[in-house]
């Protein structure tokens, strides 16, 4: 993942964030605001996590294709 991506668009990604990481609160997305070691350490307060794994979830987490760039349409058929 991007990190400018994350912080550019966070109100877009909070929603994607929150289906991921279901335990995180409307209050923690808030104090995240898009920052990557906010989000780890919030991971890692509400799942028990150490930092490394809390990295690797956010690592391996892609971005829904509704917030990827758009990519050229191909025609079917």
């Amino acid at each position: 993942m991007n990190l400018d991506e994350l912080t550019g668009k966070w109100n877009q990604l909070k929603g994607s964030v929150k289906e991921r990481w279901g335990k995180l609160t409307e209050d923690d997305l808030t104090t995240i605001d898009g920052k990557k070691d906010r989000l780890v350490g919030k991971i890692q307060e509400r799942y028990g996590l150490t930092k490394d794994k809390a990295e690797q979830q956010i690592a391996e987490w892609r971005i829904p294709p509704s917030h990827e760039q758009d990519e050229p349409k191909r025609k079917v058929g």
